[in-house]
């Protein structure tokens, strides 16, 4: 490895903004993601990228799947660049089949951009989404979106915000109506307005900023009664007194509120220059041997996502890793804590949803992707002159349970191969009951949409038609109970029990009725809804489980 300029890593470093986008379905996140995109002229026009038989698809769905439905399943992860800074922007499932997706997402994340709809509010989903980036403690912003429709008073939207989801709000902008009347947005630092004129959906209508001073030129543009209202709105805000505090933004105790129209390009920019202006550069990541600082000149990552067969001619599998510290450079050798073994590395792939391109350097903060041979597994550490291991991406207990079927017994190697790709990448989760057949796999998944997923990728990616019978289940926990204890526990309860790929004990449940009983028969036995309290990464998978 090359000396490094610490200067060089500093300034690079101190570039990098590496954030993710959460939302419910439907609250405009593709929209967002893509005009962000259009700003920093990573695109042209917003949704053309991929245009087949006259229809346009997202730039971010690139999955085919996620063309066929217009909704995004998987995680995907584009690098763009604005002014002075390199963007790394993470844009998650908003389907609430997908959150565990978004929940390994966001452990890669430095700052989190959270989209309400502004005619809904705060909806379960974005609940979900926003109880993940408060445990990670990172910074959020909030994107009150769809101005431009009908919307909600935004007093009564602020304070559904702090009740619902419990965080201290301070609008940055504030709204001059909405619908047909929506005339723009008051910047409140700048005392002006940000006049709305035009609904161009493509490419970007440049505001005209007036200031509030000028009140001839705004009384031309904006009715008086309009006007008044968006001015007593932010008269009461003025009074209530609260102030913007930028450690307990950074906490994730507070949020910066701006309000916008994303799919008419109306607010984005000036949410992008702010959000770029506030959000923290790369931060240190926890291991077993405390916290590992960006600066440091050795390189050190993890992998938070696998995707195979991004590239259906090529059948190959890429793990994103999200660069904790030091400079990526091809012929890195490093280590994987995991299996105790040295690999080199090879150039990185930098992304923009499935298209690819090869990186020089990269550097803490940036996420890039690897060509993985089969060896990685999500939550694994690469670490350059080291051993630590940064700490682990958890399972979350899943609510859907299936056993998968094939019609060709020749098949069931490709089955059982593809099973343990995409259980590898997380699509869904694989137990196995000890008292069934091995070719029986239990999958389990948080949402029924992943099984949909699955069956899908199973043909077009492996040749194998599936079918999947549904089991009677609706709760998993894992437990660290002894062999002995769990025996016990199944004859009191006639309880059943399965072990993820990792090897941890699970009991599955039929229904709250017998998970209180189990509770209550076997107080003794601890229950987990997730595996980070048995202290393991993500997939760690005994691959072997089902060979013959």
């Amino acid at each position: 490895m090359s000396s490094i300029d610490k200067n060089i890593l500093s300034n690079e470093v101190n570039r990098r903004r590496t954030f993710a986008i959460i939302s419910h379905p439907d609250a405009g996140k593709t929209t967002m993601t893509e005009k962000l995109l259009l700003l920093g002229g990573a695109i042209r026009l917003a949704g053309s990228v991929k245009a087949k038989k006259s229809k346009k698809f997202a730039t971010s769905d690139w999955m085919e799947l996620e063309k066929q439905r217009g909704i995004s399943v998987s995680t995907s992860v584009m690098n763009f660049e604005y002014r002075n800074f390199i963007c790394n922007l993470l844009d998650t499932p908003g389907h609430q089949d997908f959150s565990e997706d978004t929940y390994r997402t966001l452990a890669a994340a430095d700052a989190a951009i959270m989209l309400i709809d502004a005619a809904k509010g705060v909806e379960p989903q974005t609940i979900k989404l926003f109880e993940v980036c408060k445990l990670r403690g990172i910074p959020i912003f909030t994107f009150v979106n769809k101005l431009d429709r009908e919307s909600r008073d935004p007093l009564e939207l602020m304070h559904e915000i702090e009740s619902v989801l419990g965080i201290a709000t301070y609008p940055m902008s504030w709204p001059v109506s909405s619908g047909e009347r929506f005339r723009g947005i008051i910047e409140r630092n700048t005392k002006s307005l940000h006049y709305f004129e035009g609904r161009n959906t493509t490419t970007e209508t440049v505001a005209r900023v007036i200031p509030l001073s000028d009140k001839e030129k705004i009384s031309e543009l904006v009715p008086e009664d309009l006007l008044t209202e968006s001015l007593d709105g932010l008269e009461m805000l003025e009074m209530a007194g609260d102030e913007f505090s930028n450690e307990r933004f950074l906490r994730g105790e507070l949020s910066p509120v701006f309000f916008g129209a994303a799919m008419t390009n109306f607010g984005v920019r000036l949410f992008l220059e702010k959000f770029l202006e506030m959000s923290p550069p790369p931060s240190s990541k926890g291991s077993n041997q405390g916290q590992i600082e960006p600066l440091s000149t050795n390189f050190s990552g993890f992998i938070f996502k696998i995707q195979a067969n991004m590239d259906p001619k090529h059948r190959d599998r890429i793990a994103f890793l999200r660069i904790v510290s030091g400079v990526y450079e091809a012929g890195v050798n490093v280590t994987i804590p995991r299996l105790n073994r040295e690999i080199r590395l090879t150039h990185p792939q930098q992304f923009f949803a499935q298209d690819r391109s090869t990186l020089e350097k990269a550097y803490a903060g940036d996420v890039v992707g690897i060509y993985d041979p089969g060896i990685f597994s999500i939550g694994d550490s690469l670490v350059e002159g080291g051993t630590f291991e940064f700490e682990g991406i958890p399972s979350f207990a899943p609510e859907n349970f299936a056993v998968v079927r094939t019609s060709s017994a020749l098949k069931r190697k490709q089955l059982l191969k593809g099973l343990v790709q995409l259980c590898q990448e997380g699509t869904v989760q694989m137990f196995v009951d000890e008292s069934r057949s091995a070719s029986d796999p239990i999958l389990a998944a948080v949402g029924n949409l992943q099984f949909d997923v699955l069956l899908f990728r199973l043909k077009n990616e492996y040749n194998v038609d599936c079918s999947l019978d549904s089991l009677a289940y609706k709760h998993a926990r894992w437990t660290n109970a002894s062999a002995e204890e769990i025996a016990e526990a199944k004859a009191a309860t006639d309880v059943v029990s399965v072990r993820d790929m990792q090897g941890y004990p699970l009991f599955l449940f039929k229904n709250d009725f017998t998970l209180s009983y189990f509770q209550e028969k076997c107080n003794k036995i601890q229950l987990f809804r997730s595996n980070s309290s048995l202290h393991g990464n993500m997939m760690r998978m005994s691959t072997n489980i089902f060979d013959e």
